[in-house]
C-alpha cells in the first residue's frame, strides 16, 4: 500500500457533527425537537463567504464526498472524481460542503439513533422525511455556517432533486445550480423498482418490523437483494454487456443455482458489500423520499410555475444510456427553465455507462462540467 495519498486529493478528512435544538417540522406532520447533521468540508471559506459550494448526495451516498478517512482505509469519497485541488470542483478556489441527510446512517439523526421518547433506536418509528425536509434542514445548516448565499449547489440523481427544491424554496440563496442525471419526479417504473427493493427488505425474516437493532441482527438478505436490483438499474445493457458479456466464472456451466456467470458474481459482491456499510431502514426512507418528490404537484402540476422564482444560472447534464433518469426527463427541467427565461446550459453526454456515469471520470462529461465550473472560478477570483 502506498504511504502517500494522490496529489490531487483533498487528503485526510474528518467528519464533523452539528447539533440543532430548534424544532424542525416535517412534511409528514411530525417534527424533531432536536437533531444532528454530520458533514465534511474541503477547501477554505474566503473572507466574505462567497466561495461556498453545497454538494447534495444521492440515495446510497453520504457526507464523505472526497478525500480519505485514514491512511489504512483507502476508500475515497464517493465523488473523488470531481472534488479536489485542480479538479472540476476545485478546492483551491472553493469551500465545498457535503452533509449526511436526516434519516441517513452515517452520523446524522436517523433510524438507528436513539428515540428520546423510548430510549431505544427509532427503527420504524423514525418519521418519513422528504426532499423538502432535507432542504429545510440544509438551509438551517447554512445559517449556522454563516453563509448567506451558496455560490453553487450541485447534485446528481437524488442530489439533483434537492438542487431543484432549493431553487423553489430558497431561490435567493443560490447563485448557480447544477442538476446532473436527475428528474423532476419518478416514473411509475422507477417507483415500482423502489417498491420491489423495499419488499425484499421488509420480507427478510431478520427485519423484525424494522426493529432488528433490538434483536442484534441485520436483514442482510433483503438489503442485499435490494442493492442488487438497484445496481442493475444504475447500469445500462451496453455497459453490462461490455463489462461481463456472458462470461462464465468457472469456464463452464454448473447446471445448478450457484454462480455461473460473472455478472451474477459481481451483483452478489455489490449486494454483500453494501450490507456492511448501509442501514436497511435508511434505504427504505431514501427510496420513499425519491418516490414522493414531485415539486410541480404544489403548482398545479406545472413545473414551469414551480421554477418560476428561481434566480440561479443552471447547468443540466444527462447521459444518453441512463434509462433510470433518462435524458428526456432532464429536458423537461430545461424546458421549464427556458419557459421562465432562466439562464440554463444543457448537455447530453453520449456514453454507454448508464445512470452511474455521473460518478465516473468520463472526459466529455468532465469537460462540460469543468467549463461551467471555470466560470465560477473566475467569479470568485475577480
Amino acid at each position: 500500500m502506498p504511504d502517500t495519498l494522490p496529489e490531487n486529493s483533498v487528503g485526510l478528512v474528518t467528519a464533523q457533527t452539528m447539533h440543532f435544538d430548534v424544532p424542525l417540522a416535517l412534511a409528514c406532520g411530525r417534527s424533531f425537537d432536536n437533531y444532528d447533521i454530520t458533514y465534511e468540508t474541503y477547501g477554505e471559506l474566503n473572507s466574505d463567504h462567497s466561495n461556498a459550494i453545497l454538494i447534495c448526495h444521492a440515495l446510497s451516498s453520504d457526507h464523505h464526498a472526497a478525500g480519505y478517512h485514514s491512511m489504512e482505509d483507502r476508500k475515497p469519497g464517493w465523488w473523488e472524481t470531481c472534488i479536489g485541488p485542480g479538479k472540476v470542483i476545485d478546492t483551491n478556489h472553493f469551500f465545498v460542503v457535503c452533509m449526511n441527510n436526516l434519516g441517513g446512517c452515517k452520523g446524522s439523526t436517523g433510524p438507528a439513533s436513539t428515540n428520546p421518547e423510548t430510549n431505544k433506536p427509532y427503527g420504524p418509528d423514525f418519521p418519513i422525511v422528504t426532499v423538502k425536509d432535507w432542504v429545510e434542514s440544509q438551509a438551517r445548516f447554512t445559517d449556522k455556517l454563516e453563509i448567506k448565499t451558496w455560490l453553487a449547489i450541485i447534485g446528481g440523481s437524488l442530489g439533483g432533486m434537492q438542487v431543484l427544491q432549493w431553487n423553489i424554496d430558497f431561490p435567493e440563496r443560490i447563485k448557480h445550480a447544477a442538476v446532473i442525471a436527475a428528474a423532476p419526479k419518478l416514473t411509475a417504473q422507477n417507483i415500482g423498482f423502489n417498491e420491489v427493493a423495499r419488499q425484499a427488505i421488509m420480507h427478510d425474516v431478520d427485519f423484525h418490523d424494522g426493529r432488528y437493532y433490538e434483536h442484534d441482527t441485520v436483514p442482510r438478505r433483503g438489503l442485499m437483494l435490494a442493492r442488487m436490483l438497484g445496481h442493475i438499474t444504475y447500469l445500462s445493457d451496453d455497459a453490462m454487456r461490455e463489462k461481463f458479456g456472458r462470461e462464465l466464472r468457472q469456464g463452464k456451466i454448473s447446471y445448478g443455482f450457484d454462480v455461473d456467470f460473472q455478472v451474477e458474481s459481481y451483483l452478489r459482491y455489490q449486494g454483500e458489500s453494501f450490507v456492511d456499510r448501509f442501514d436497511a431502514n435508511t434505504y427504505l426512507l431514501m427510496t420513499k423520499a425519491l418516490d414522493y418528490f414531485d415539486p410541480a404537484a404544489d403548482f398545479d402540476d406545472d413545473l414551469s410555475k414551480a421554477l418560476s422564482h428561481a434566480q440561479a444560472n443552471f447547468l443540466v447534464i444527462s447521459f444518453s444510456s441512463d434509462w433510470r433518469f433518462a435524458p428526456e426527463r432532464s429536458r423537461e427541467i430545461v424546458k421549464a427553465l427556458q419557459n421562465n427565461n432562466h439562464d440554463v446550459s444543457y448537455a447530453e453526454v453520449v456514453v454507454p455507462h448508464g445512470h452511474d456515469a455521473f460518478l465516473m471520470p468520463i472526459n466529455d462529461y468532465l469537460d462540460v462540467f469543468g467549463a461551467w465550473m471555470g466560470h465560477l472560478v473566475k467569479e470568485v477570483s475577480s
